[in-house]
């Protein structure tokens, strides 16, 4: 398993020399009972909150999909389901409803997955709707499209809690106060945020996480220029990536772009507003950023945070300061301001034949360097990869 993937830690399983044969034939009833609901148009519920409502513990829901639910809006009170999209992707609209003041989907329980669905229109009175709002423990979205809420994803703090996003696009997300976003994560055990395209959050942060471990791999954040057809209508963000508690933080192998009109002109911030997480330790690594604004900070790093951020093997497109760190680490990098890439617009990011960013990496991988701004962590991660 290549180092620059996320670890999860494994539970071991059960032993079964405790359980009675009651409890093991309950356990096996249990995992034999499991159900699948259908919900859709012609299937046994007409809408999905209706078979969320019916599931049991364990069960997976099936929606229909290329078919809108209307004000289709639920708390998610069972654990361990699964709820996805089938036969295309289906539509979750709020359309001016929301459940308990929160949002539309209002997730209670725990190790819950949603797969395969596109959100939108979650607004409640006090401004800080969800489409997703997290309240249970361990979470995972996957292949989604949630886009113009007032939040995309806001979770509460939940240090036992671990959050994956992959694979999935949220843009044009957030109310227009600055205090809401494409994706928020309370203060979370771990966020992994991989394979994802966030984009042109309204004033808010395209990714905000208080986690105490992140990792951010292989991502897109951009926005849409004003009059470009996208995905979304154009947005105007603040922060592409936000960790404003710090922790144990990799942000490898992304493509981070700030567009001309933003809110705030640094792209990635680290600490700001006070480094409480138990980690204070930064990987930035293997990524593009391009600055399309007249200049900034492509990384801040709070004064609070005392241990050099590594920032190595990157591109540093456009103008800027790089960091704000005078001690951060910093190896291999590129820094132009016209990166010659062939289609920059369009972001097609490889780079042109005789272009300085061509073969400008260092000739081991930066994680074989041995840096370590803060101790085990780190080591810990390269031990844990070089076992798989």
């Amino acid at each position: 398993m290549s180092p620059l993937y996320p670890l999860v830690a494994r539970t071991p399983a059960p032993s079964l020399a405790g359980l009675s044969i009651a409890s093991l034939l309950l356990a096996m009833t249990g995992a034999a009972g499991a159900a699948t609901l259908s919900a859709g148009p012609g299937k046994t519920y007409v809408a999905p909150c209706a078979a969320i409502g019916a599931a049991r513990d364990g069960d997976t829901v099936e929606i229909v999909g290329d078919w809108t639910y209307n004000g289709d809006v639920c708390a998610i009170a069972r654990n361990n389901l699964t709820i996805r999209g089938v036969q295309g992707r289906p539509t979750i609209d709020a359309a001016g409803h929301q459940h308990g003041g929160k949002g539309t989907w209002v997730v209670t329980g725990n190790n819950i997955t949603v797969e395969n669905v596109e959100m939108l229109g979650a607004k409640v009175p006090d401004g800080n709707g969800a489409a997703l709002r997290l309240e249970g423990t361990n979470f995972t979205l996957r292949q989604a499209f949630i886009h113009d809420n007032e939040n995309g994803i806001l979770s509460n703090a939940n240090k036992n809690s671990n959050i994956v996003i992959e694979h999935s696009e949220f843009g044009h997300n957030g109310s227009g106060t600055g205090q809401t976003h494409n994706v928020y994560i309370g203060s979370a055990k771990s966020l992994t945020f991989r394979y994802n395209y966030s984009h042109d959050a309204v004033i808010g942060h395209d990714l905000k996480s208080r986690a105490m471990v992140n990792m951010i791999a292989y991502n897109r954040f951009s926005s849409t220029p004003p009059g470009k057809t996208g995905s979304t209508a154009s947005g105007k963000p603040s922060y592409e990536i936000d960790l404003p508690n710090g922790g144990t933080s990799f942000i490898v192998g992304n493509v981070i772009e700030q567009p001309a009109i933003n809110d705030n002109s640094t792209l990635v911030a680290y600490g700001e507003e006070g480094a409480t997480n138990p980690g204070h330790d930064l990987y930035v690594i293997n990524n593009t950023f391009l600055n399309d604004f007249t200049g900034g900070t492509f990384l801040f790093v709070s004064g609070k945070v005392s241990a050099p951020a590594l920032i190595q093997n990157n591109v540093f497109g456009g103008p800027g300061n790089v960091t704000s760190q005078a001690g951060a680490i910093q190896k291999d990098n590129r820094r132009v301001e016209k990166p010659g890439f062939i289609d920059r617009a369009g972001f097609t990011l490889r780079p042109l034949v005789n272009d300085v960013v061509r073969k400008a990496g260092p000739a081991s991988d930066p994680w074989s360097s041995g840096i370590d701004p803060k101790g085990a962590a780190y080591n810990d991660r390269r031990a844990e990869a070089a076992r798989r």
